[in-house]
């Protein structure tokens, strides 16, 4: 319920079994750090971006040169989830239904008679690598993309579904474009986040080369199971949005589009197309997902800020301008998150924040 200034009522109809859950969300994300920490040494933000996806039913497109350890955390996160796990290894050869599947034809040995029997790919999993996606024709990486977004796959007129939760996570390297099939925009906008895997700081890197080296036996626990996922992607949907974070998310995509009107100089100069409706409902959940990790069961402005670049980065479109002058996505959603203003969603914030203190426990 709001309130006539627009900031959302304390409480949120969170009821006492959903409040557990938040603390167990809490609770898991830091575990679930810690276990990661064992084996990955650094790369904070990339973790709490891929958790943030996570819990909101999203999948991930990971992009860094070779030797950042993107295989091994994805493989990692697996293991303290306790899911099953797929790698595939995209390859300019491999075909759609090496993903998906396909249908055999099986000799009844009692009968003689013969029938189609289909045969479940590695899409049949709970967490996907995606390995190299930008490898593969734009068949293949179709079929894939399909499954993601529809969580089934179609065989010989017959729909299979996928188990649950269903997690994606892409790797892609941007430096090698020979020999690859750059995902087009349409198909990236299935993607929650493109989280960009930056190189390790000096002392992260020697840490690495420490620990790599030795021989070494590393025992990791798993923190969640498959129907506990599910439980907290669910309390992550209901968390409460007040009406100004989400006319100040709403900003973000809409500035961006030139059709729009009132864009700012740059986003005229630099954009050819903007972001969609989809970007403004990712900003929301991971917004939501993200204030939960931090503890708190509203969602601030800040919340959306730090969100803004993986959400964003990949669903606005530079023209030439932008490719002559060297200015890419991320830089013009920085500057969008300087041009929008502050003062007022920020006062709104502390109110929501002072009402939610204030009110009584449930």
């Amino acid at each position: 319920m709001e309130s006539q200034t627009g900031v959302m009522q304390p409480r949120a109809d969170l009821a006492a079994e959903e409040l557990a859950a938040v603390k167990k969300l809490q609770l898991a994300y830091e575990e679930m750090r810690a276990e990661l920490g064992k084996v990955i040494v650094g790369q904070e933000m990339v973790i709490e971006e891929l958790l943030v996806a996570l819990f909101c039913r999203g999948h991930a497109l990971l992009v860094g040169v070779p030797g950042l350890a993107k295989t091994l955390l994805i493989s990692t996160l697996s293991k303290t989830l306790g899911l099953t796990f797929s790698r595939i290894q995209f390859t300019p050869d491999l075909m759609p239904a090496d993903i998906t599947g396909t249908e055999v034809i099986e000799e009844d040995k009692t009968t003689g008679g013969r029938q189609l029997r289909f045969v479940r790919g590695p899409i049949f999993a709970n967490v996907i690598l995606a390995d190299e996606i930008n490898r593969t024709p734009p068949k293949t990486q179709a079929a894939l993309l399909e499954a993601m977004q529809e969580h089934q796959v179609t065989a010989g007129g017959q729909q299979h579904r996928l188990p649950q939760p269903f997690f994606v996570l892409a790797t892609q390297n941007p430096i090698e474009q020979e020999g690859t099939y750059p995902l087009p925009e349409a198909q990236l906008d299935r993607f929650m986040f493109n989280i960009h895997v930056g190189y390790p700081s000096e002392e992260e890197e020697f840490q690495i080369v420490r620990l790599t080296t030795t021989n070494r036996t590393i025992d990791l626990k798993h923190v969640l199971d498959g129907e506990e996922v599910l439980q907290l992607q669910e309390v992550v949907r209901k968390v409460p949005v007040a009406d100004h974070v989400i006319r100040y998310a709403l900003q973000f995509t809409r500035l961006t589009r030139k059709t729009e009107g009132g864009c700012p100089d740059f986003v005229n100069e630099y954009v050819g197309w903007g972001a969609g409706p989809r970007a403004s409902q990712y900003l929301i959940l991971a917004g939501k997902a993200r204030a939960l990790l931090k503890g708190r069961y509203h969602v601030s402005t800040e919340d959306i800020r730090q969100v803004a670049l993986p959400v964003l980065r990949h669903r606005i479109v530079t023209n030439f301008n932008a490719e002559a002058e060297g200015v890419k996505s991320d830089q013009i959603v920085k500057r969008l998150i300087e041009h929008i203003p502050r003062q007022q969603y920020d006062d709104l914030d502390k109110t929501a924040a002072r009402m939610m203190k204030d009110a009584p426990a449930a």
